[in-house]
């Protein structure tokens, strides 16, 4: 019976599937932190993207920014973006938290949230590895190390292939 109530709640009709490996990774435009432009995730085909949602009051999300920061200015200029993408509510907490910690990727606006709920992310920091295709690769809850050896082969892998 539980069995049986638990299958009728994950068909229902309006619950989209989970959004992880094999996903097309939903478009979306938002605008950078610095107000001068909007970025656009179909416009960055081609490239692989790793796409983090997090927020300034989330430690977690504050103690993996500098191995962000690094794995972007080492993989800068080759076919990678990283995108960090606030769902602070406002953008005056983002901008201290930018200039404190002295941010060199972009920083993307979503304080409606509604990239993070079209991402279904929840739970920060929350990040996706998109392929050159647009498929999501990965997607990884909670904080990483992100310019440790591991996810940088990784990532080399898939410019490789790209």
């Amino acid at each position: 019976m539980l069995a049986a109530a638990a299958f009728a709640l994950v068909s229902l009709p309006d619950t989209p599937p989970p959004l992880g490996r094999g996903s097309d990774a939903p478009d979306f435009v938002l605008p950078t932190l610095d107000g001068g432009s909007e970025v656009s995730l179909d416009a960055l085909r081609g490239r692989v993207v790793l796409l983090n949602f997090w927020a300034t009051w989330c430690k977690p999300c504050e103690d993996e920014m500098p191995a962000m920061g690094r794995l972007y200015e080492a993989l800068r200029g080759e076919d990678f973006e990283l995108l960090a993408v606030s769902v602070d509510d406002g953008e005056e907490e983002v901008v201290e938290f930018h200039e404190r910690l002295s941010l060199s990727f972009p920083v993307l606006l979503d304080p409606e949230k509604r990239v993070a709920r079209e991402y279904q992310t929840f739970r920060f920091p929350e990040t996706f590895l998109i392929g050159p295709d647009g498929v999501v690769v990965e997607r990884y809850i909670g904080p990483k190390d992100w310019d440790a050896p591991a996810y940088v082969e990784r990532l080399r892998k898939l410019l490789e292939a790209g």
